[in-house]
């Protein structure tokens, strides 16, 4: 009989379209099916908080009834991807996606769906806008601003039209223009960075008076909006800009450096300063710190800078989550053994990292959620290993997959499988090598030791490091 009742349920995701907002009822249902799963399950959130995880059956297929539902966004991860959803009271809501192409495949129906709909393809929107926002922020300040406002009253239009035609409920309509706005606002906070340049960044001084014009009416503290992203990034751009201000004003810097310690304390006193909601505030300060971590290779300003941070943060966990990977960060110091980290090769066995160490050797890291940089790292190290064959390069795809996936996306562009890994353990792996971001390279010496933990490759001068790692050995 419970078989019988599920089934019944998940038909009616699929078949009952005919509205779409305003229901009495408290409770709501989600369902989805995943295309080319990577894991065996979905994780549902809001905010910080994990409400459930939900296992795919045969047929990669799930369901999930939520009752006394809170109204507003969540947010369903298949690793290592994840997108928002909008529930309200009522909603009886399925998705399907592929995940080879998780988000351009993305389709919602079911009661609840025009809303969903609508959000997932403004962020399309978004993000191909993203494409042309570098060539518009060469326009001077006041063609910039006629730009992007051009498109945003464009995309206000129609949500007003949608909104007509819908009977949409406030919680959408707050979301949708929150959407519009706060993109808009990111894009002017970004502006200066890429019209100036770090070289030039000083002159920001210069841009015409009500260009941030809309900073008066910002809500440091919506807790309906804390967690959705363009909110939250356009908060995080904004501290960037109001730091960088305050920096110039007490620092006798003409270039901007971003990871320079005194940038970085300013940036978490502004945090402190503007924010009191306590979510909003801790998240911020920690991806301060987290980023600082990452990008500072000075172990005594990354002390100076945690003790601050521990004096501001209210959040336990996230405090010690940054003092852990500061500590880790001490462990990869040059000189130092590459850590015990399991990996995973291509006939499925595992193998220890320090193992495979025997000559000089390139560690770099991948994943396919990242295709550019998936594609131009493994054809920049085809090109390296010919210049220096001395040298061995392993590359380690670094987000969680599954073994099929891991071969078929080597397997398509034609990239061999030798020196290639996968962590047994993503999450323990990238946090004991202090990794955030992908472009991150490992230069280890042949008997196993760190000689640089926090190269990169798009640097102009990372053929005089490998140079240094091959003379180094020859001493």
């Amino acid at each position: 009989m419970k078989k019988l009742l599920v089934l019944l349920l998940f038909s009616s995701l699929l078949t009952n379209c005919k509205q779409d907002f305003n229901y009495n009822t408290s409770e709501a249902f989600l369902g989805g099916e995943i295309i080319n799963p990577n894991t065996g399950y979905v994780v549902l959130s809001k905010g910080e908080q994990i409400i459930d995880t939900m296992l795919l059956d045969q047929n990669n297929r799930f369901l999930y009834a939520m009752n006394d539902l809170k109204p507003g966004l969540y947010t369903f991860t298949h690793s290592p991807e994840n997108q928002i959803v909008l529930l309200e009271s009522g909603d009886s809501l399925h998705f399907r996606l592929n995940t080879k192409e998780f988000d351009e495949s993305l389709v919602f129906t079911g009661k609840g769906a025009k809303k969903n709909n609508y959000l997932i393809n403004l962020f399309l929107e978004n993000e191909k806008e993203r494409e042309h926002m570098l060539e518009y922020s060469q326009l001077p300040p006041e063609s910039f601003s006629q730009k992007i406002d051009s498109i945003t009253e464009a995309k206000h239009e129609r949500l007003k039209k949608f909104e007509r035609k819908n009977s949409t409920s406030e919680c959408f309509n707050e979301i949708a223009d929150a959407n519009i706005h706060y993109y808009n606002y990111a894009r002017k906070e970004l502006y200066p960075f890429a019209y100036y340049g770090n070289n030039e960044l000083i002159n920001l001084k210069s841009l015409p008076k009500d260009f941030y014009e809309y900073r008066k009416d910002i809500d440091y503290n919506n807790d309906n909006l804390r967690s959705y992203y363009p909110y939250y990034r356009f908060l995080e751009y904004h501290f960037n800009n109001l730091a960088l201000t305050r920096h110039f004003e007490h620092s006798s810097d003409s270039i901007f450096k971003r990871n320079s310690l005194d940038y970085n304390l300013d940036r978490l006193q502004i945090i402190d300063s503007l924010v009191t909601h306590d979510s909003i505030k801790n998240s911020h300060m920690r991806h301060t710190a987290w980023f600082f971590v990452h990008s500072n290779n000075n172990a005594g300003e990354i002390t100076q800078f945690v003790e601050d941070y521990l004096k501001r943060s209210t959040n336990e966990s996230h405090k010690k989550d940054i003092v852990d990977l500061s500590q880790a960060f001490m462990k990869l110091s040059p000189g130092t053994k590459i850590p015990e980290i399991t990996l995973i090769d291509h006939n499925e066995e595992e193998v220890s990292l320090p193992s495979i160490i025997k000559k000089p050797t390139v560690i770099y890291f991948w994943a396919y959620s990242m295709r550019g940089h998936f594609k131009d790292a493994h054809k920049r190290v085809h090109k390296l290993k010919t210049n220096y064959p001395e040298l061995e390069f392993v590359a380690i795809n670094a987000r969680k997959t599954s073994p099929k996936n891991w071969r078929e996306v080597l397997k398509k562009y034609r990239f061999p499988m030798e020196n290639e890994y996968r962590f047994a353990d993503p999450y323990s792996a990238r946090r004991q090598l202090v990794l955030s971001r992908l472009n991150k390279v490992m230069l280890i010496d042949a008997s196993g030791h760190i000689v640089d933990a926090h190269a990169n490759m798009s640097d102009a001068n990372f053929e005089e490091q490998l140079l240094g790692l091959l003379n180094q050995e020859v001493q």
